[in-house]
């Protein structure tokens, strides 16, 4: 039996979708699907008449009511999603991009949370953004219309509409309802990550922790796409196919936890100094860049090297087409350390004692194609590569290795 394209999919070592990139926030990229600017404009579209009957006013201020105010609901995602990815950093995980889809966001991080405290942390962090949001808008409505008639602005009751009242009353309307769905503790949800964490405190067991969280998720999935059938049949509500096809994204990610749970167990006790390379080829940081090109990249063909300084210690890595660059430019006598290029919050090492399992989602893994092993010191003690965690893989589902 070979390796199940599903349990694949779920790790980092495949192939990444592509995005379409709108702005760069504090380092970390954020992208779009394409399926994104379809929500965008369906949205958009359903407002708009809604907004124009409730302002009363040209087609023009409704119409750009309408889309200020939907810009503003994917922007309070972005902030969502970088609750997750600062707290990410904070406890020195990489973080490189954030993508909205369809259905929302995704914070793309370098590995998983190490302990149930920097998993309660990540996943509170979100819900955390989005109060911070929900705040803000009260503020403002505070602002406008006094303290005594902050309730009647936020239910647009009693007070004169104006594009500022509308766009704040739906954007509190929304938030709320997408915090308090966050909420519910079902995986892959935040409450879902938070309920996984306790468990993982109170058992000590991750892999307990994220079974019990994913049967959580695929409960509350059945439930979900049983509202969004009724309301379909009943009512033939556009919202009910949105139910349901949000149900079933939950699902599927929720059977691949299990999945990735049973994985877990059948690889435990495998550590990364037990399949890893001890005789990595690695390059001294005071090498020149010219004797490099010819001793490391002309003889083993390979693009990149790992770098060390003169006690062993991992400092970073050295690709081909940097060392070439500066060649060229007549920059050959400068060391390898002087351009190497530096690993950031630890991305591209693992500890020699760690879990394989931990590299499931290791997404530095699967973009570099191998980690740096290193002992408790940084000092590199081997190369564990994508080749190696799949042959484990292989052999904890029966199948040959390839």
């Amino acid at each position: 039996m070979g390796l199940p394209r599903r349990l694949c999919n779920h790790c980092s070592m495949l192939r990444r979708r592509t995005s379409i990139k709108l702005i760069d926030i504090f380092g970390i990229r954020i992208g779009v699907d394409a399926g994104w600017f379809l929500i965008l404009f369906v949205l958009i579209f359903m407002l708009s008449g809604s907004f124009r009957q409730q302002l009363q006013s040209s087609d023009a201020v409704a119409y750009l009511t309408t889309v200020v105010t939907v810009l503003v609901l994917y922007a309070s995602l972005i902030v969502h999603e970088l609750g997750h990815a600062i707290v990410a950093r904070r406890q020195g995980i990489e973080v490189r991009q954030i993508e909205l889809f369809l259905f929302g966001g995704l914070t793309q991080m370098s590995r998983d949370a190490a302990s149930p405290g920097e998993e309660f942390k990540i996943a509170a962090a979100g819900p955390l953004a989005t109060l911070c949001f929900l705040l803000l808008c009260l503020g403002v409505d505070l602002a406008i219309v006094g303290p005594h008639r902050l309730s009647d602005a936020a239910r647009l009751v009693s007070v004169r509409i104006t594009p500022v009242l509308l766009a704040l009353s739906w954007l509190l309307f929304w938030n709320v309802l997408l915090l308090v769905f966050n909420l519910v503790p079902a995986f892959p949800l935040d409450g879902g990550r938070i309920a996984r964490a306790l468990v993982w405190r109170l058992t000590g067991d991750k892999t307990r922790g994220t079974r019990v969280a994913a049967k959580l998720g695929q409960g509350f999935a059945v439930i979900l796409a049983g509202i969004g059938i009724w309301l379909l049949l009943a009512y033939g509500s556009f919202g009910g196919l949105w139910l349901v096809a949000i149900a079933f994204l939950l699902g599927t990610s929720a059977r691949g936890a299990i999945i990735q749970s049973s994985l877990t167990e059948r690889i435990e006790g495998v550590r990364v100094a037990d399949i890893m390379d001890r005789h990595p080829v690695a390059i001294p940081s005071a090498t020149p860049v010219s004797e490099a090109l010819d001793q490391f990249f002309l003889r083993y063909r390979w693009s990149w090297f790992p770098v060390v300084d003169d006690d062993g210690h991992f400092i970073g890595i050295a690709r081909q087409e940097r060392l070439q660059d500066g060649h060229d430019r007549g920059e050959g006598w400068l060391t390898v350390g002087a351009v190497l290029e530096s690993e950031e919050a630890g991305s591209w090492r693992v500890n020699e004692d760690r879990p394989v399992s931990e590299l499931l989602s290791s997404e530095s893994l699967g973009r570099l194609g191998a980690l740096m092993a290193v002992d408790a010191e940084g000092v590199l003690r081997g190369v564990v590569t994508v080749d190696q965690v799949r042959r484990v893989l292989q052999a904890a589902f029966g199948s040959p290795a390839t």
